[in-house]
């Protein structure tokens, strides 16, 4: 999924943060840690949205902090997503760990509820999927002692609404873990440049198509995503962080999002 290389970087720095934060405080005593001693947890990535083709649920689960960064795939999950229409369908394994839609798809002014059962454990979340915003334009500036070109897309936020917002690139049909959010506070009805979020070590050559993809997400979305963002710019020498607040409950992390998604196309010249 889109983030989930810095979802399971970030998951692996709390894991040891929390677990150092707690041999710190308890001063004038020596203590060993053990890395190993956290059990594993759920981990849902779960995305509907207003486009074609199918939507999926992305179950996996957290590894000890001496295992490598790859999740291993949850199986054998029963996975149900349904709208306030009275839709329901259960999803398809396509292959482990990934469950996909066939029959219900997302329409903006839904709600949509999600149920997993994994483990012996059952998880729900709902989401509301907002009306589309489309992108006007993309806007380049030079900004620094170096000039160096930043992008942003420009785009009218609807008046009279609270709106939320993520921003994602898609580039030789990979979409890139860097993301960024927003919303409309205090500029209610304006015209919004948000920034997009380029890869540092990025190289593009002339002809590359790059897709900008504007989501219209909702506020609980909106803030795990900035808590998740917070996190990774916290760095593993900051002070421990809290794990990100997420729409699941029953203990699982991640998030489900029901979201219309906008894009903008630009090829390099």
């Amino acid at each position: 999924m889109k983030n989930k290389i810095l979802l399971k970087l970030i998951l692996t720095q709390f894991i040891f943060l929390l677990l150092l934060f707690m041999g710190l405080t308890s001063c004038q005593k020596v203590i060993n840690i053990d890395l190993n001693s956290v059990s594993p947890q759920v981990v849902i990535e779960g995305n509907i949205t207003d486009q074609p083709g199918h939507d999926t649920i992305i179950i996996t689960q957290t590894v000890n902090f001496s295992q490598s960064n790859a999740f291993p795939a949850v199986t054998g999950a029963v996975v149900t997503i349904s709208d306030n229409s009275g839709n329901t369908e259960m999803l398809t394994e396509a292959k482990p760990g990934k469950y996909v839609t066939s029959v219900i798809h997302g329409i903006p002014g839904r709600t949509y509820s999600l149920s997993v059962t994994a483990n012996g454990k059952t998880y729900t979340s709902t989401s509301a999927m907002p009306a589309p915003v489309n992108i006007d334009t993309l806007i380049s500036k030079q900004e620094g002692f170096g000039h160096q070109i930043s992008w942003s897309a420009r785009f009218v936020d609807p008046v009279g609404k609270n709106n939320y917002y993520a921003l994602f690139l898609k580039i030789k049909n990979v979409v890139q873990p860097n993301f960024s959010s927003s919303d409309d506070h205090l500029r209610d009805g304006d015209t919004i440049d948000m920034r997009i979020p380029i890869p540092r070590d990025l190289t593009l050559n002339p002809g590359d198509t790059v897709d900008v993809i504007l989501e219209s997400i909702d506020r609980n979305v909106r803030e795990y995503f900035r808590l998740l963002r917070q996190l990774n710019r916290s760095g593993i020498m900051s002070a421990p962080p809290a794990n990100p607040v997420n729409n699941i409950t029953g203990g699982a992390l991640g998030y489900f999002s029901a979201h219309a998604d906008r894009k903008k196309i630009f090829v390099i010249p």
